[in-house]
């Protein structure tokens, strides 16, 4: 199993999380055979890979791109996205690293979820997806 994450941001990103969560992930979904990219990127960059793969011209949280063979695949994350998705749960400094800690574990896992074949195209999918990524970081942070 190879993680491999690459920060394009000038953020402080807490990578160690981020692979431990990835390698965790991996060994739960008896996937740890394979090998995984994820990249922090900002605005402008997710929204050009937004516009050029899904024909959305906006900014999004996360785009997941499925491998081949022993390559799990690519998950590309905007950093400055997930910061104001953790600010709209507001409060003080030690709240927002907490919510901020949270909604970058929840948008990892969900990508990760669309890697191995989950799709929430459906109101039913969606909510499969959820609790599925709920669980897992539940377990993960235990």
């Amino acid at each position: 199993m190879s993680v491999e994450i690459n920060n394009r941001t000038n953020n402080k990103i807490n990578l160690s999380l981020v692979k431990k969560a990835a390698e965790k992930f991996l060994r739960a979904y008896k996937k740890n055979n394979y090998n995984l990219s994820i990249a922090f990127v900002g605005d402008k960059r997710i929204k050009e890979l937004n516009k050029k793969y899904r024909e959305i011209d906006r900014v999004t949280d996360i785009l997941s791109f499925i491998g081949e063979e022993k390559f799990l695949g690519e998950i590309i994350i905007d950093y400055s996205q997930i910061k104001r998705q953790a600010r709209q749960f507001g409060g003080q400094a030690k709240k927002f690293n907490n919510k901020l800690k949270d909604e970058l574990l929840f948008i990892l896992v969900h990508g990760l979820l669309h890697l191995i074949g989950y799709d929430d195209r459906t109101e039913e999918g969606r909510r499969e997806m959820e609790k599925l990524g709920n669980e897992f970081i539940k377990r993960f942070k235990n």
